[in-house]
């Protein structure tokens, strides 16, 4: 289905760092999710840069991985979802409505996973930038997580919408939503084509480079760089074009070529 025989295991694994167990438990799961958010940062630049976003295997080999790149939602999570498929993991695709922005009632654009392991539902999500779960979630209502100083919880709503959840100070907040419909590859690609080139995309003509970790994350949002830590601390700055080139190498292991940070800097202005 993900089509995990196309996967450079060895390869991948060398990307993320990970040189831990390859049998399909939860604890594999579970580390190479981790490894897998802390390696390859979330970002939009191909999108920004009017460039196509291919979901095949292996161009996300490619970019994610030979080029060291990073991606959005669709490309982090099918190429975990191909990684884990090649393990001899159970995986399904979801879509959810981002309920992160407040009011705003968006379309579901966003793609997600499932893994089952042993009978029992993970959220896995690779692909959800600094506000995503470093681990995979179990999926049942009332569950409750802490992964490095961040806390996630689930809830079901009266009409079986799943919802994940984000506590911070001011209480618990929802990051997205989802019904238990299963997608395939194929629905992700339709939902890719909005999101990379419909003018109404929040990806599109804007720079979006997000990364987590435990105890801080950062989100750079057109010409503005966001940080914030667990404490609730949060920092903000302008980054001016041309230091742009450095923000994404230094805090989100991204390296452009200087014609491409040349456009991407004059996204920014206004």
């Amino acid at each position: 289905m993900w089509n995990g025989q196309d996967i450079d295991v060895e390869a991948y694994f060398g990307r993320i760092g990970y040189d831990g167990d390859a049998s399909p438990t939860l604890r594999t799961l579970r580390e190479l999710h981790r490894a897998h958010v802390l390696a390859i940062p979330f970002e939009n630049l191909d999108v920004a840069l009017g460039r196509g976003v291919p979901l095949d295997v292996k161009s996300l080999l490619s970019k994610l991985v030979g080029q060291a790149r990073g991606g959005y939602c669709y490309e982090q999570n099918s190429l975990f979802a191909a990684v884990l498929e090649r393990l001899g993991f159970e995986v399904g695709g979801r879509g959810a409505r981002n309920r992160s922005r407040g009011t705003v009632l968006p379309p579901v654009t966003h793609a997600l996973l499932v893994v089952t392991v042993d009978g029992e539902p993970w959220l896995c999500d690779t692909g959800f930038g600094s506000q995503g779960p470093l681990e995979p979630v179990p999926l049942r209502d009332g569950a409750v997580v802490e992964q490095g100083g961040w806390t996630f919880g689930i809830s079901t709503e009266a009409d079986g919408t799943q919802v994940l959840r984000s506590l911070r100070p001011e209480g618990w907040v929802d990051l997205y939503a989802f019904a238990p419909q299963t997608l395939y590859p194929a629905d992700f690609t339709v939902m890719n084509h909005y999101s990379s080139s419909h003018p109404q995309s929040r990806f599109v003509g804007q720079v979006v480079a997000q990364r987590t970790s435990p105890g801080v994350r950062w989100g750079l949002v057109r010409d503005e760089l966001t940080t914030v830590r667990t404490d609730g601390t949060v920092e903000r700055r302008r980054v001016p074009a041309n230091e742009l080139g450095r923000v994404l190498s230094e805090v989100f292991a991204i390296v452009m070529e200087q014609s491409d940070l040349v456009q991407l800097g004059a996204l920014g202005v206004g």
